[in-house]
């Protein structure tokens, strides 16, 4: 019987590198593929060229795996797809995704097409997830549940995929602890055993993202404004779900100027580094930015108030569901536990269905809910659906 073929993403990091040594250890032919992305040396945090050593490394793995090994250029995809699309929401105020949107836009579409060009039956990364297959009135329903090690888990990363995507994926190190991983690669003596993980933007590497955004988004000197905690004394609490969901909107008589900054587009709500001012008791936070206006709001201490919402909403149109047999549901509220960035503890919250958006309200206030993030909503493990951020 002629085996399965599976391309799998090799990045150059450790998790792939064991992603594709299991899977020679089952019945698979397995090919190792490098995406090369988007990238410009002038944007990097250091002299080094990132995407030339990952690959590098991913060659020596397949090298040592006894697996082909190909670099594939999706530069001009990346750009247009991930980097234009960041340029035009940080312009709009708003602060996307990157990783997220990696993944739904090069890895599991255009990868995931050329993978199947290559006569692969799956495409397979080193994603700290899993995926079962359920029969529901006798058709495949494919679950996407979260990674055992919980500080790895990245099913989030994951939240845009669909049932057509995850039925070409596979994860095999979603059942795996980090440490685990590690130690089969050093007894492997990959070159990628002790690597660190990658900390850039996705594919693109230690980009610093004020520079990344100046290549684009000029800078623009306004004020940074300070909102006192008792700017919230006797206002009226939000009762409906929808004033719930709406972030405040400040004016700049409504605090008092305490600093400059080059661009409110540079700046994003619940940010601390980078605003150079100083002098308050504890460190300030960013609890809004006004694009239209040029003004950075600041909060003093992590426990202002306005940084903090009981509720988000999601247009229709970015809504999202992995579990799509579930997107027809009948009742007006679903419970879920939620999160609305990555590693966040998942928080108990209930989706609200109302014909011109979806709601989230959560038990406990969050902060630093932010538009152009995702939220992702869960049931025990699994990730049921998400949705941008309004």
């Amino acid at each position: 019987m002629k085996k399965k073929r599976v391309v799998v993403g090799l990045s150059g990091g450790v998790d792939s590198s064991i992603a594709a040594y299991l899977l020679t250890q089952q019945d698979y032919e397995v090919i190792g593929l490098f995406m090369k992305n988007w990238h410009d040396e002038s944007v990097t945090l250091s002299n080094e060229c990132p995407w030339l050593e990952d690959s590098n490394d991913a060659m020596l793995v397949a090298e040592k795996l006894g697996i082909p090994f190909q670099t594939v250029d999706l530069s001009a995809e990346y750009k247009e797809r991930i980097v234009d699309y960041m340029f035009d929401q940080y312009a709009a105020g708003r602060t996307p995704n990157p990783d997220i949107l990696c993944n739904r836009e090069i890895k599991f579409d255009v990868f995931l097409k050329i993978a199947l060009s290559l006569g692969a039956d799956y495409v397979a990364t080193g994603h700290y997830c899993q995926k079962e297959i359920v029969y529901i009135e006798n058709k495949s329903i494919y679950r996407l549940i979260s990674g055992v090690d919980g500080n790895k888990d990245q099913s989030y990363f994951l939240c845009q995929l669909t049932q057509n995507q995850l039925a070409k994926t596979l994860f095999p190190i979603g059942h795996l602890q980090k440490s685990e991983v590690r130690k089969i690669a050093r007894e492997l003596n990959l070159v990628t055993a002790e690597k660190k993980d990658s900390q850039g933007l996705c594919f693109i590497g230690k980009v610093s993202l004020p520079d990344f955004l100046k290549q684009q988004l000029q800078p623009n000197v306004g004020n940074i404004i300070q909102i006192a905690e008792d700017f919230y004394n006797g206002k009226d609490l939000p009762k409906t779900l929808t004033d719930k969901s709406q972030k405040i909107r400040y004016q700049a008589k409504d605090g008092k100027i305490v600093g400059t900054h080059n661009g409110a587009h540079f700046f994003t709500i619940g940010q601390r580094k980078g605003l150079a001012v100083g002098g308050t008791p504890e460190p300030l936070f960013v609890i809004d930015t006004d694009v239209v206006e040029n003004v950075v709001y600041v909060g003093q201490g992590k426990s202002h108030p306005g940084l903090f919402r009981n509720a988000l909403k999601v247009n229709l149109d970015d809504i999202h569901w992995v579990r799509q047999d579930l997107s027809n549901i009948q009742e007006k509220k679903m419970e879920v536990m939620a999160r609305i960035r990555y590693r966040q503890n998942l928080q108990k919250a209930t989706l609200f269905f109302h014909t011109d958006a979806l709601y989230v309200l959560f038990n406990q206030p969050q902060s630093a809910v932010t538009s152009g993030q995702f939220v992702a909503w869960y049931k025990d493990s699994e990730l049921l659906g998400s949705g941008v951020i309004a």
